[in-house]
């Protein structure tokens, strides 16, 4: 045990001294009105969050803190016990339906995290006689989850169609054929050609399910995600999302897909089974933001042309942004040395960002990820590009 330890102190001691250590900033005020918010960290001209999931802004929204205030004082700051036994209050199935509609689907379940909606759902639905086809570059919390599963087990190549073809090919001997992939993948800030993967699925009669949790809110023209911004919405059979990012940046995830599906998750769903509810002010909050994102697309809509607008200017100053279309803009630099001390002088210059570097990302490619928020001013984005324009030179990143 002792050289365990010793080991493991060695090796955080080795990251550290390469400078590649993840630290944990410490803001002296609520950082709430993020993503722009002007808190001390002594910088005099305040910071501008631009490294939160808060896509749309409604963590700081006051319709979304009064409805979360109403619902702690109505239900109390939590229910003691997990659904099944004295957890469930009427809004938990008011949040449940509300999802259903929002997505156009049967039924759904609530979670405490969508980490936990993945970790509960292949183990529930897959057999031994199944198999889970997942793409290569999949969030963490899908590989763990079907590692828990016994189903046979195929990966793919990222977002390549002809590696999935003949995987689903190989596959056709099993009984059941689930093909599992993030709608938008967090790191890269690309889309999944669901098109294409729903076309595959139907040929070789497979199910779709999809992550949503960087889509959800604000992908699509009502902002229901991929499947709807691709015209696939009849085609995928199975979503999870989050309450912890774009519907009001609290906590809380969610399974949503048939109702035959859902009754399975309630008795079989370990994470569900065994975990608290949901406290009452995150179903409060959660629930008011799919109140406003079903009343007007307009916030949704407003995402676009932020996102060009610092995709366009940084390209123009000589960076690379990885992805198309998404506000996940990550800044690809290569080194992570680099990475981690640009993001430091970004925050000198009143900029919040993080650097990103292996085990998060591959070797090599280290990056800074910048998140566009609804919330976020022409004048703010154009402050941001103009740091890493400053940034970027004295580092050498740009010539």
């Amino acid at each position: 045990m002792a050289v365990a330890i010793e080991f493991g102190m060695g090796r955080a001691f080795g990251i550290c001294g390469a400078g590649l250590a993840r630290g944990e900033r410490t803001g002296s005020r609520s950082l709430l009105p993020v993503p722009c918010p002007c808190f001390s960290l002594s910088v005099p001209a305040g910071i501008i969050n631009f490294c939160a999931n808060n896509y749309l802004g409604l963590s700081s929204h006051p319709e979304v803190i009064r409805a979360a205030v109403e619902a702690l004082e109505k239900f109390g700051a939590g229910l003691s016990s997990v659904r099944f036994i004295c957890g469930t209050q009427s809004i938990h199935k008011d949040l449940e339906e509300k999802i259903a509609r929002f997505h156009q689907r049967e039924d759904a379940i609530l979670y405490a995290s969508c980490f936990d909606a993945n970790a509960g759902i292949f183990e529930a639905l897959l057999t031994p006689e199944d198999a889970v086809l997942s793409d290569e570059l999949n969030h963490a919390s899908i590989i763990d989850g079907i590692r828990l599963c016994k189903a046979n087990k195929y990966r793919y190549k990222h977002m390549d169609m002809q590696d999935l073809e003949a995987k689903l090919k190989e596959a056709q001997k099993h009984r059941l054929r689930l093909v599992a992939t993030d709608g938008a993948f967090s790191m890269d800030g690309d889309i999944a050609p669901l098109r294409e993967i729903c076309q595959l699925a139907q040929k070789y009669d497979a199910l779709v399910f999809i992550d949503e949790c960087h889509a959800t809110g604000f992908l699509g023209p009502n902002g229901r995600g991929t499947d709807e911004l691709l015209g696939v919405m009849d085609k995928v059979t199975i979503i999870n999302s989050t309450l912890g990012k774009a519907l009001g940046g609290a906590a809380g995830g969610y399974t949503t897909g048939p109702k035959p599906l859902i009754d399975l998750l309630r008795q079989r769903s370990r994470p569900y089974l065994f975990s608290n509810s949901l406290p009452p002010a995150v179903v409060g909050c959660a629930s008011k933001a799919l109140d406003l994102l079903m009343e007007s697309n307009a916030i949704a809509q407003s995402m676009a042309a932020k996102t060009q607008r610092f995709r366009s200017k940084m390209t123009a100053a000589g960076f690379t942004i990885s992805g198309k279309d998404h506000p996940i803009c990550p800044v690809m630099l290569g080194d992570a040395r680099l990475a981690s001390v640009m993001a430091e002088d970004m925050l000198n210059r009143g900029i919040y960002v993080i650097g990103f570097s292996y085990p998060v990302v591959p070797k090599g490619k280290a990056r800074i990820r910048v998140q566009i928020s609804a919330v976020h001013s022409d004048e703010d984005i154009d402050r941001c590009v103009e740091a890493f324009t400053e940034v970027g030179r004295k580092h050498g990143a740009l010539s």
